[in-house]
């Protein structure tokens, strides 16, 4: 391997245009590997690819929806297409539709548990079978504090993150056979725009609650991601790892 870790691997990015996948797919590429990212905004889709491209490595935007078996199934048909393996799957893509829970409306739910559930499930299961032939993969989660500690406003999303870690763990005893790795990285309250639509009193009130005192960065996360990612990682399966600054422990 060159000087680079995750030279000739290649990784997919759902989410990959803005905040913690942004921050990933660019941590992923430093270190060598080609990045697939995907979003529903192609013109975001477009800059964040430019960028990426910028440090050298071979790159693709994907415009997918991924709570949608034929974008998820096409995503990673393109990716193989492309570059013929996929070596790494962050399912990141996430969306929030906060309101407290006698409130909430059915189609908050289901927005809400057809991203970042349902998505990355269908993007499992059709990177699994990619995986299954390689006899290799990693597959990365992100989750959410909330996922483990509950959210006032965030029933569907806590819900969805915590199902999330459930879907981790089955992932990663079922696969462990063909020498896929699958985790979760738990990030708490973290520099996105996601962060800035909590409204002020919530967010004062959430980084009280942070022993280190601060929000943390999109990179901050990136670095667990890419520790999962790599050589450094393979006899990890099936954990969380949390990156929230001391705000859940």
């Amino acid at each position: 391997m060159g000087g680079k870790g995750l030279e000739g691997r290649v990784a997919i990015v759902t989410g990959g245009s803005r905040g913690i996948g942004r921050a990933v797919a660019q941590s992923l590429a430093e270190d060598g590997a080609s990045v697939v990212v995907s979003g529903r905004d192609a013109a975001r889709l477009a800059a964040a690819a430019k960028e990426l491209e910028g440090l050298g490595v071979p790159v693709l935007g994907v415009v997918a929806d991924v709570a949608r078996r034929e974008d998820a199934e096409r995503l990673v048909a393109e990716t193989k297409e492309r570059f013929a393996r996929v070596d790494v799957l962050v399912n990141n893509a996430g969306i929030t539709r906060d309101a407290l829970l006698v409130r909430m409306k059915d189609e908050d739910w289901d927005l809400v548990l057809g991203v970042n559930l349902r998505g990355a499930f269908l993007m499992t299961r059709a990177v699994a079978k990619v995986m299954m032939r390689q006899k290799s993969g990693r597959i990365i989660n992100i989750a959410s504090v909330a996922g483990a500690m509950g959210n006032a406003g965030q029933a569907n999303y806590s819900a969805a993150k915590a199902g999330l870690i459930g879907l981790t763990k089955t992932a990663a005893r079922e696969l462990a056979h063909w020498g896929i790795l699958v985790n979760a990285v738990a990030p708490g309250l973290i520099d996105t725009e996601m962060a800035a639509a909590i409204p002020e009193e919530a967010r004062k009130a959430l980084l009280a609650q942070v022993a280190l005192g601060r929000i943390g960065s999109g990179r901050e996360v990136a670095e667990v991601v890419r520790f999962l990612a790599g050589d450094g990682a393979t006899y990890v399966t099936g954990q969380v790892l949390h990156v929230n600054g001391g705000l859940y422990m």
